[in-house]
């Protein structure tokens, strides 16, 4: 085939022969949205004596991809795909600032530099295998971590890096942050197909509230009453479940003593040093009634906080926070400081927990008391009318509904006395000899045998029912069982009883 320098044109895009003698075919595909320059599709025909066919088919494909919009629409780079994505996503802030440190940590440093459609499902596979081998992304060469950037002397806080694998947890929500990027990217034509459909993230990993125990529950608030105040926050954390966020926000406009009713409508979110107020984090407001003896731990911490105000001169209106540093309560507590003085509590007492566990500790004392999941849901503020609930907390459920079980069975009736085969036969006879004893029985019982008379023998009752004299045998020997004939070996056992009740 006579090979020519020259592009050959076609009506719409282009087949050139390359100094290897491969062909390349080009089609214009439109402009890149985010450069303004020319994107083509373009494809590599080896040199043979098919070449120009299978260039034309190439050609005709790629024209087909153009003109049906199946073709990508930029050679945008994942990272770019990312910021665009993450600029117009409606989360909130602290969210969005979790997601970005995703982002920035695991998805730009791996993947951030390749190009959106040359994303595939082995690409996807390699990336989530390289999260589970090491969450720092080491090179796999031996290296020291050091306890800081900055010039020092090594102590033992220096230590050999050890590969960690990411939770699954994690490579979920770096799954789910790719999935809303590539769903964009598919509706904006910069992909044909959204490769996320074809990963496989791992299986969402199982709830394990771990609440303290009773004894422990005790001693946390035992240290924390030696500050009143910050024994009140405590406590109300543990009776009602509500978040530290939640607690932060929390107004004296908000809690109704008179009838012992707690309304939580917002929470205070922290970005670093940026704090804000928003809306819970189902958007949702709840009314959480309260025990006789938190409504007196909160009369007497608003007795305290108002004379407190009063000895400097102010008052403690009803927009004031519920906890706060400064006498007027105008300032809320910051969540982060709230954590990590619970932090330092628990670690003077040694125990092992955290303060968001004060929340699974309201849960499970509230189902273990006999409360029903849906009343539990919505004073915890859990969405899906008991869904989320159910799934956090399945295992003090199912304790509960067993100890549930046990205290029914206490209050029935005993149970009569399982019926044996052997008592049923008499009324229910079902096998050859049963139906046999059973015919003699109502012989016995009418009195047409008498106590002393001797059974027929065998052969005659055999003869008689129509069966083998072994089921004759079988039939007498239930008769024994009965206590209606003569124990022992007889071969023609006397009737002893025709008591009805045998």
């Amino acid at each position: 085939m006579a090979r020519s320098s020259r592009p050959r044109k076609r009506q719409r895009g282009s087949i050139d022969v390359l100094p290897s003698g491969a062909l390349r075919v080009r089609v214009f595909a439109g402009r890149d949205p985010l450069t303004g320059r020319r994107n083509s599709l373009t494809e590599i025909i080896d040199p043979g004596p098919r070449a120009a066919d299978l260039a034309e088919r190439a050609r005709t494909r790629l024209l087909n991809q153009v003109d049906e919009r199946r073709n990508p629409k930029t050679n945008a780079t994942l990272d770019q795909l990312l910021d665009k994505h993450l600029d117009l996503i409606d989360v909130e802030g602290t969210t969005l600032r979790t997601y970005r440190g995703y982002v920035d940590t695991h998805i730009r440093p791996l993947v951030g530099s390749i190009k959106v459609g040359a994303f595939d499902a082995d690409l996807l596979d390699s990336f989530y295998a390289e999260l589970r081998r090491c969450r720092a992304h080491c090179d796999r060469r031996r290296y020291v971590e050091h306890r800081t950037s900055r010039a020092h002397e090594c102590d033992d806080r220096c230590r050999r890096h050890v590969c960690k694998p990411l939770g699954d947890a994690t490579i979920r929500q770096i799954h789910f942050i790719l999935s809303g990027a590539f769903k964009r990217a598919l509706r904006w034509r910069w992909v044909s197909v959204n490769p996320m459909t074809q990963a496989q993230p791992p299986a969402a990993p199982k709830p394990n509230p771990r609440p303290p125990s009773a004894t422990e529950a005790a001693a946390i608030l035992n240290e924390a009453w030696k500050d009143p105040d910050w024994g009140t926050l405590v406590w109300l954390a543990m009776t009602t479940g509500a978040r530290r966020g939640e607690l932060c926000a929390l107004r004296w406009r908000h809690v109704n003593l008179d009838n012992g009713v707690l309304e939580i409508s917002s929470s205070v979110a922290q970005d670093s040093s940026r704090t804000w107020e928003k809306a819970t984090k189902t958007h949702q407001q709840r009314r959480i009634a309260l025990d006789p003896d938190t409504v007196t731990v909160l009369q007497e911490h608003k007795l305290r906080r108002s004379s407190e105000a009063k000895t400097l001169g102010l008052d403690l209106a009803e927009d004031a926070y519920v906890f706060a540093l400064d006498p007027g309560n105008r300032t809320h507590l910051l969540p982060d400081s709230v954590s990590q003085r619970y932090g330092k509590l628990v670690a003077r007492l040694d125990i092992d927990t955290h303060l968001h566990n004060l929340r699974h500790y309201s849960a499970t004392e509230l189902i273990a008391a006999g409360v029903d999941v849906r009343t539990v849901a919505g004073r915890l503020g859990h969405g899906g009318g008991g869904t989320t609930t159910l799934r956090v907390y399945s295992a003090w459920v199912s304790e509960s509904d067993q100890r549930a079980s046990h205290s029914l069975f206490a209050r029935l009736p005993t149970r009569p006395e399982p019926t044996t085969r052997t008592e049923l036969a008499k009324t229910q006879p079902q096998a050859p000899y049963e139906k046999v004893a059973a015919s003699l029985r109502a012989d016995i019982l009418d009195g047409a045998l008498k106590p002393g008379e001797p059974l027929p023998t065998l052969t005659e009752i055999a003869s008689s029912a129509g069966v083998s004299v072994g089921t004759a045998h079988r039939a007498t020997t239930l008769l024994r069982d009965w206590g209606l004939v003569e124990p022992g070996t007889a071969r023609r056992p006397a009737v002893v009883s025709s008591d009805p009740k045998s």
